[in-house]
Parts: structure tokens; C-alpha cells; sequence
């Protein structure tokens, strides 16, 4: 009776282990179907003017198209954009975020603190439409027009709930012996977080970062009210500026240019994967 009992729990364990397994590889379905298409299509418009000229005008582009040609041009111009909001979004987000989560795993019980977690979570869920909409009230209509700075700002606001959350939970799985052996030698609580918790921490809060990056890298509806778009690279942050997610829906838009949705893509979707990757292998590599 014992070894019937057995037999069908470790029947049961093999069956769950298989269904799992299963749902797996459905949920990892749509996954490499959506890599698989962009790389086939994509991969081969990557090429050394891609990456350094701008986008092509779309008179351009069709008459390539006419001669049965390469669209001639690139997406230089979103590239250069891209990493110009994300550096000026990050420079603000990585300290007030860092700052801000320590101060929430240190006073969890703070009726204040309990308040800006409860809004940060509420700014995490808001759409990213939204945040476009209201940092156009906020910064385009006051400077009277568009610009890498209004684009920063929406980043910025979209960036800042995620490191916020991630270094709240990685200092709160900190061992309690680490602030205890800190205070003991003599050093105050911010002298303690700083010197002590803050780079034990350091493998979760910058994976936090580089997945706050990633998940904002490919947002288009908030640039559209901020940074509106340009066709040529541009390094002044107070005009319109383009970036890669602006660059594929205007390809999107021009039937001439659609083509280039596909390396456009290929690009987004690389960089990400890059971005993901990079955070698993430091926190690994500083946890070690």
C-alpha cells in the first residue's frame, strides 16, 4: 500500500513537472516568434551608415525604392537622442531614486514614508501617456516648445518609481548584523547607510537601474508630447530632438519608410537584451 502511495505521488510530481514545463514553453512562444521576425527582417539593414547617418526624406527613400536600392540613410539621429534624454533622465533618477528608497526601508513604519510608497507604486502604474500629457503642461508649454529637456523630464518621472522600489527591496534583505555592526563602531545612521548598507547593496540597486533603463528605452507616447522629433542629429537640449521609438513610429507613418522599421526594431529590441543581460552578470558577478 506504501509503495502504491509512491508510485502515484512521484506519478503526480512527473506530471506537474511536465505541465509546468509545458506552460513554459507556450508562455516562451510568442516570445522567440516576435525575435524571430524582427531579426529576419532586420538583420540585414544593419550596417555601419545605419548606425551613423541620419534618416533618409522620404523623396529620398522612394526613389531608392524605384531603383530597386537600399534605402540609403540610418537612424543615427534617434540613437544620439535616445542616449542624450536617457543620460539627462538618469543623472537625476539614479541619486533622488537611490536617496529616496533608503530612506523608505529605513523608516517603513513612517506614517510619511508610508505615503510616498503608496505614491510611488500609484506613479508606477500611471500609463506613460499620461506622463507625456502632463510633463507637456509642465515644461513644453512654459519653454513654448518642444525639447530633449521636456523628454528628460518624462523619463525621468517613468525611471524614478522603479530604482526607487528596487533599492528599498534590496537594502531591506540586507542582514540586520551589517547596520548593527556599523552603529556599533561609532557611526550615524546616514554615515552607516552610506558607508556600510548602500554598496552592500550595490549588485541589486544597480540591476534596478539597468532595468529602469531598459523598461523606458522603448517608450514613444511621452516623447511624442515632449521631444516631438527631429530628422537630422542635433545635440541642443532645449530644441526638438528625435529617438529611436519616435524614428519607427514615424517609419510606421511614411510608407516609403517602412522598411526601416525592422532595423529600427532589431536595434531596440538588441539594446535591451544588452541592458538585461549586463544586470544579471554584474549582480552575479558583485554577489560572488
Amino acid at each position: 500500500m506504501d509503495k502504491l502511495k509512491i508510485r502515484n505521488r512521484l506519478a503526480k510530481d512527473k506530471a506537474l513537472l511536465w505541465a509546468v514545463c509545458l506552460l513554459a514553453a507556450l508562455t516562451a512562444v510568442p516570445l522567440f516568434a516576435i525575435l524571430g521576425e524582427v531579426f529576419l527582417r532586420g538583420y540585414d539593414q544593419l550596417s555601419w551608415s545605419f548606425f551613423t547617418e541620419s534618416t533618409p526624406t522620404a523623396y529620398k527613400a522612394m526613389k531608392a525604392i524605384e531603383a530597386g536600392e537600399p534605402i540609403p540613410g540610418g537612424i543615427a539621429n534617434g540613437i544620439v537622442g535616445t542616449l542624450l534624454m536617457l543620460g539627462m533622465a538618469a543623472v537625476v533618477a539614479i541619486p533622488v531614486g537611490i536617496l529616496c528608497g533608503a530612506f523608505l526601508a529605513e523608516n517603513s513604519k513612517n506614517r510619511f514614508a508610508q505615503t510616498v510608497s503608496y505614491l510611488t507604486d500609484l506613479l508606477q502604474g500611471t500609463p506613460s501617456v499620461i506622463i507625456g500629457i502632463v510633463v507637456y503642461i509642465w515644461v513644453v508649454v512654459p519653454m513654448k516648445g518642444y525639447s530633449a529637456i521636456a523628454g528628460s523630464v518624462a523619463l525621468f518621472i517613468m525611471m524614478l518609481p522603479l530604482i526607487i522600489r528596487s533599492t528599498e527591496e534590496t537594502l531591506k534583505i540586507l542582514p540586520a548584523s551589517l547596520k548593527e555592526a556599523g552603529l556599533a563602531l561609532g557611526g550615524n545612521r546616514a554615515r552607516v547607510m552610506l558607508k556600510v548598507q548602500l554598496p552592500a547593496a550595490f549588485g541589486g540597486i544597480f540591476t534596478g537601474v539597468l532595468l529602469a533603463i531598459s523598461r523606458v528605452i522603448g517608450e514613444t507616447a511621452p516623447l511624442m508630447f515632449t521631444a516631438l522629433g527631429c530628422s537630422f542629429i542635433r545635440f541642443a537640449v532645449d530644441k526638438p530632438i528625435s529617438a529611436v521609438p519616435l524614428l519607427i513610429w514615424e517609419f510606421f507613418n511614411d510608407p516609403n519608410l517602412q522598411e526601416l522599421i525592422w532595423g529600427a526594431s532589431l536595434f531596440l529590441l538588441l539594446f535591451v537584451l544588452t541592458l538585461n543581460l549586463l544586470s544579471k552578470y554584474l549582480a552575479k558577478k558583485w554577489n560572488q
